[in-house]
């Protein structure tokens, strides 16, 4: 009998170890969030702050690890190039999945990662004016531009997303801007206020003290639909131009990373952004709204966008 016995435990254990392997246990320790971005910006933000709820479904930590650099490419080859083991994650938005790809800044697209989901929506971009440019609506600022074509300057850092979306408005109008590189956010402001440039794309939390002082003049939020939080302020579709700015989060993983972490961490995200502390989360932090999409989602989205964008290809790269 007791031959038997251990038998019957050693075929059960070898049953349970089966399925064990044939299990994905993930994770199994911290993972490591890559951010295409220093901290304190909206990249790093929306990484943190889903960061900061991930233990609570997943039973391990995400560490954020800002990688910035050549405009998000370092960080972006960093985990294309990385094992597909679960590790390591990709968080970053369009900026880097896309549009550094129409500037030629890589020689690879969104698809040479496994994408996983859009944790975000930016749609707290605004096109705001200075004071000196004496406008007060997009509709006046077009018309100005018109009628003195290459004299409104618009400001942005070349090559990077606000320039891509200074080349959609000006089509998009049937206007030519005159666009220069003022440097970062910070250095945008900068320039708005001193009245070296006329306007400029940045994010609302930024200027909206502005605003109400008079300094500076918001025209138009750029989301598809108005934002809730950004006040009384027209969408640029509504204003006459068919067009907006906003971009998504996207978390991806390397290439050939096992489907079952990929779903999981789009069920851990989802879950994270269902919760009401999250929601509040974000609208304290940069008036955003709170807005998830499924892997099969974020793709199709992330596939339009890029349609979208390498018509400019050549005037961007130029």
């Amino acid at each position: 009998m007791k031959k038997y016995a251990l038998l019957a435990l050693a075929f059960a254990l070898f049953a349970a170890a089966a399925v064990d392997a044939g299990e994905v246990r993930w994770p199994r320790r911290s993972v490591e969030a890559v951010v295409t971005a220093s901290a304190g910006g909206d990249t790093d933000f929306n990484a943190r702050t889903i960061g900061k709820y991930f233990d609570e479904f997943a039973n391990a930590p995400l560490i954020v690890t800002n990688m910035a650099g050549g405009g998000g490419s370092t960080a972006t080859g960093n985990v294309r190039n990385s094992r597909p083991d679960g590790s390591k994650l990709l968080f970053c938005h369009t900026g880097q999945l896309i549009v550094n790809e129409v500037a030629g800044l890589i020689d690879y697209d969104f698809t040479a990662f496994d994408v996983c989901c859009v944790a975000g929506l930016n749609t707290s971009y605004v096109l705001v004016a200075s004071k000196e440019a004496g406008v007060k609506t997009l509709a006046d600022l077009v018309a100005k531009a018109k009628a003195a074509p290459g004299t409104v300057v618009y400001g942005t850092e070349m090559g990077g997303y606000t320039h891509l979306q200074g080349l959609r408005l000006a089509q998009e109008s049937g206007v030519e801007f005159k666009i220069v590189d003022t440097g970062s956010a910070a250095e945008k402001l900068t320039s708005l206020l001193a009245g070296r440039i006329d306007f400029a794309a940045v994010a609302y939390g930024s200027v909206q003290d502005y605003q109400q002082t008079g300094d500076l003049v918001i025209l138009a939020q750029g989301g598809s639909s108005r934002n809730p939080l950004l006040g009384d302020l027209p969408t640029i579709k509504e204003a006459g131009v068919d067009m907006s700015m906003e971009f998504p989060y996207v978390i991806s993983f390397p290439k050939g990373t096992d489907k079952t972490i990929i779903s999981r961490m789009a069920d851990y995200v989802k879950a994270i952004t269902e919760k009401p502390e999250y929601a509040k989360d974000l609208e304290e932090g940069y008036k955003q709204t709170v807005t998830y999409m499924g892997t099969e989602d974020a793709i199709k989205y992330l596939t339009e966008i890029r349609s979208d964008f390498m018509q400019y290809r050549d005037v961007i790269r130029k």
